[in-house]
């Protein structure tokens, strides 16, 4: 009786992990990637007042975010093709070159085991002077 008993936990045991219950490995698979074509200014001189910084490319999603070297700011969305930004004069206080990307973030999955989801991805950097 006790070998019947350790024979039938025994394929228990494999039937549940053959059928993917040992381990929920769910990779999020690639997200959108955003492009930048252009930085609307390009260029600010230092010490100057803040301004609003427009993104032109495409791919941007709803919530997608710029970057300021590295730094996520609050974006305004206006279109797939066009985000907005605002630089406070506290930005561009010192000469030099800042490194501006964009961000579309992850999403989670809606699957039954959460699957589904997308990482995020950013964009290429674009420079922005500061003169």
């Amino acid at each position: 009786m006790k070998t019947i008993y350790i024979i039938l936990l025994a394929a228990v045991i494999a039937v549940s992990l053959g059928c993917g219950y040992g381990s929920k490995n769910y990779s999020p698979t690639p997200g959108v990637m955003p492009a930048i074509s252009q930085l609307s200014p390009n260029s600010a001189t230092h010490g100057g007042t803040g301004f609003t910084l427009t993104i032109n490319g495409t791919k941007f999603a709803t919530n997608a975010v710029v970057n300021w070297n590295g730094a996520a700011q609050a974006t305004a969305y206006v279109t797939g093709g066009q985000l907005t930004v605002s630089i406070p004069a506290s930005m561009i206080a010192t000469a030099g070159s800042v490194q501006v990307t964009v961000t579309n973030p992850a999403t989670t999955g809606a699957g039954m085991y959460g699957g589904g989801g997308t990482m995020a991805e950013t964009s290429a950097p674009t420079t922005f002077a500061i003169q």
